[in-house]
């Protein structure tokens, strides 16, 4: 004779599923992670402003931002532009050299 199963019985696959998706968005808030990070000489003068098409928010001397569509180089650039001199830039956890950082702020 044929019983389906209780629904006790599903409870522990319930449970892993229930496991992993709670772990899924921490994976993706990760992954969407400020790409590039840069320290100014002086605190910026707006906390959130756009430049070279990306928002940038800035805390004192301290700025973010996501990934754009130029080259680290020109990211940097445009930040000096907005915000004044750039003290180091980092772009998906590189830095930029220090001739890349004069060129950078040069072109502000």
């Amino acid at each position: 004779m044929f019983r389906p199963a209780s629904p006790a019985h599903f409870l522990p696959l319930f449970g892993i599923a229930l496991a992993g998706a709670a772990a899924l968005p921490a994976t993706v808030h990760a992954a969407a992670g400020p790409y590039y990070r840069a320290e100014l000489a002086s605190p910026a003068p707006k906390s959130k402003f756009v430049a070279r098409g990306i928002v940038w928010s800035c805390e004192g001397t301290n700025c973010i931002g996501a990934r754009g569509t130029s080259r680290p180089l020109l990211m940097c650039a445009g930040l000096a532009r907005e915000a004044g001199e750039v003290k180091s830039f980092i772009a998906d956890g590189k830095a930029l050299e220090a001739e890349d950082l004069a060129r950078c702020n040069g072109a502000a």
